[in-house]
């Protein structure tokens, strides 16, 4: 007989398992070739488009002869061209990172199992699209770009919305909602090369506003205004905290090793980050904060909160 305070049975499965170990060989291999491939095309092209950037420069300084309009017709070629031929190796590296998560999934799934529900969660997915449609429209409309060399960084309100959906529907499905809408900002924008690692650390910063406000701190229960406040603030602060200290420093390694881009562009580009990424934290946690804290008591009287 079935007692009222039975657990419910979790069901072990191998599936998921399967599909990612399946797609991380094939993103290797992916990688591998569009590496040595349209990647290397698109760093000839990137030396050719250095030097036309320097060529328009030079004739509106006036040190130069030559037909800006052409010049600057030739640079938008190039930018367009380049894009075209990275966007072969950024698809495979999200795919590699992508397929890293399934197999982890898929590893506690056969290891430890998953609890069988009647239903699927509706509410929550649906408010997981939309989050992830926010964190893409605040980041690909609502930037201001800083271009450093060949490279560029941005300040942006996008972390406001990965965080928002970390707090809102935990770390899990809130990471993903992050990591997936920036990932396709930074895919539809001249960001493509930047969307593997935007991927990794955007579903890291779910993961530990969720870690802190849910699992720690069991922010979804009846708590006082004062206390419920501290806790978002303090989650918020967690996850942005370490994107301040991350963004930087795996973009570094991930541009020099992963792209090859030469050590003095990338150390520029992390200094330079460092200070977006602060400003972008400091937006983020205030911004977030005080949505969440808004939504809060309208969607628990409407029915629309969702418990982590």
């Amino acid at each position: 007989m079935k007692t009222e305070n039975a657990k419910p049975e979790k069901n072990k499965s191998f599936g998921l398992l399967i599909i990612g170990a399946v797609l991380l060989i094939a993103g290797i291999i992916l990688a591998v070739f569009t590496y040595n491939s349209s990647y290397q095309e698109s760093v000839i092209l990137g030396g050719q488009l250095t030097a036309a950037k320097a060529q328009v420069s030079a004739v509106k300084e006036g040190t130069a002869a030559g037909d800006l309009d052409a010049l600057n017709a030739e640079v938008s070629r190039l930018t367009n061209e380049k894009l075209h031929l990275e966007r072969p190796y950024s698809y495979s590296l999200t795919l590699v990172f992508f397929a890293i998560l399934l197999t982890a999934k898929g590893l506690y799934n056969t290891l430890i199992g998953t609890r069988q529900t009647d239903k699927a969660d509706v509410k929550r997915l649906a408010q997981a699209g939309l989050l992830a449609a926010l964190c893409y429209i605040g980041f690909a409309f609502f930037k201001i770009d800083i271009p450093v060399g060949p490279e560029k960084t941005s300040f942006h309100f996008g972390n406001v919305f990965c965080v928002l959906a970390a707090l809102l529907l935990g770390g899990y499905w809130g990471g993903l909602a992050g990591a997936v809408g920036m990932t396709i900002g930074d895919f539809t924008t001249s960001y493509v090369t930047s969307a593997p690692k935007t991927f990794l650390l955007k579903l890291c910063i779910g993961l530990i506003v969720g870690l802190v406000a849910h699992v720690i701190c069991k922010l979804s229960r009846d708590h006082s205004a004062k206390y419920v406040t501290g806790v978002t603030f303090l989650a918020s602060a967690c996850g942005m905290g370490f994107n301040v200290i991350a963004d930087p420093l795996v973009g570094y390694f991930y541009k020099t090793y992963l792209f090859g881009i030469p050590q003095d562009i990338t150390s520029a580009l992390a200094k330079i980050s460092a200070l977006t990424t602060g400003v972008n934290a400091i937006v983020a946690v205030i911004a977030a904060s005080a949505i969440y804290l808004a939504l809060r008591p309208a969607l628990k009287k409407s029915g629309l909160f969702v418990e982590p």
